[in-house]
């Protein structure tokens, strides 16, 4: 007997049925389970004969690009009205950035994530703390709809899972994690040109940010934290862009005395995007990403924070020895 899907699950699926023009969005500076969530719910609707668009403020990395060859994903359009915008992974409405003002103009807003630290912005919110990737929730919600899940919405899905795992590697990864992955693969995911893309087609820019990132990183507090900061002038000497500097932080974050890795990102003159990571179960960064109006996971979390850059790094590393201190293992504060 087929499981009943949730009630939120039947609410949304409701809203999506009733609805001729969806617009699915995602977040700014998008990853691969934003990309491939947005992706794969979008190629769905479509085969159910819904008229789609697909925005995002930031485009998808170019590593990602090649999940979307139809080219659907484009920046927000003003004064376009929809039956029901669907937000994909996007934990506040901050996060939606430009795409926020142009989709005032809809019926319903649906909210589909799996940060804990989500704000349940939408008028109909799926939020799963648990589930390690909101490329999952998708899978999901296509099996209790009845719709097919095609190679190339498999791709996209699979895409967002291994992502936001780590490749499976993350300690959010739970055995539903593999089931969902290997459910994937029989569907047609085709998991070498996957990795292909995502893990072994980096850019040669990419490798010189990254040649910066291991000249210039720091470490403090006994080597349990490491930090290294991006600035533009960083990605204009590489010829490399914001969206190359994805996942350098699992570079520091890999070194075995390491506990939590930060990386301090100078957008503007006076306004700081932090990014951190951490090892241990006992620091939650996503409380103390809180404090700085931030969030995300308990092991990978983020914010944005208006100051100088050298005070903004004394107020994070400060919250950062704090945390470690209350380990049971702490040597001496430094």
């Amino acid at each position: 007997m087929k499981p009943r899907p949730p009630r939120i699950v039947e609410r949304i699926l409701a809203a999506l049925r009733e609805s001729r023009r969806v617009c699915v969005v995602g977040h700014v500076r998008p990853d691969g389970d934003c990309i491939g969530s947005q992706l794969a719910l979008a190629l769905a609707l479509r085969d159910a004969g819904k008229e789609v668009s697909v925005w995002n403020e930031d485009p998808a990395p170019t590593k990602l690009k090649f999940l979307d060859p139809e080219g659907l994903l484009r920046p927000p359009q003003p004064e376009q009205e929809f039956d029901a915008v669907v937000a994909t992974d996007v934990a506040t409405p901050e996060r939606l950035g430009s795409v926020a003002p142009c989709i005032t103009r809809r019926r319903v807003f649906i909210n589909i994530d799996h940060h804990a630290s989500n704000s349940r912005f939408g008028d109909l919110n799926w939020i799963n703390g648990r589930e390690a990737s909101t490329g999952e929730l998708i899978f999901k919600l296509l099996k209790f709809a009845g719709w097919p899940i095609t190679a190339p919405i498999a791709d996209c899905l699979f895409a967002a899972v291994s992502t936001d795992t780590g490749s499976f590697q993350y300690a959010s990864t739970r055995p539903s994690t593999f089931a969902v992955a290997g459910e994937l693969l029989r569907r047609g995911a085709d998991l070498g040109r996957v990795c292909h893309h995502i893990y072994h087609s980096y850019p040669l820019a990419r490798m010189r940010l990254l040649r910066r990132v291991y000249l210039n990183f720091r470490l403090v507090d006994h080597d349990r934290i490491a930090y290294f900061w991006l600035r533009p002038a960083d990605f204009a000497r590489t010829g490399s862009t914001r969206a190359d500097a994805e996942g350098l932080i699992d570079h520091i974050r890999a070194i075995e005395p390491v506990v939590v890795a930060c990386v301090f990102e100078e957008v503007e003159p006076e306004l700081v995007r932090i990014s951190l990571r951490s090892k241990s179960p006992l620091v939650d960064v996503n409380q103390i990403a809180a404090r700085f109006g931030g969030g995300g996971h308990a092991a990978a979390a983020g914010a944005r924070i208006a100051g100088r850059p050298l005070g903004v790094q004394r107020r994070v590393l400060n919250a950062l020895k704090k945390a470690l201190q209350a380990l049971p293992d702490a040597p001496a504060s430094s």
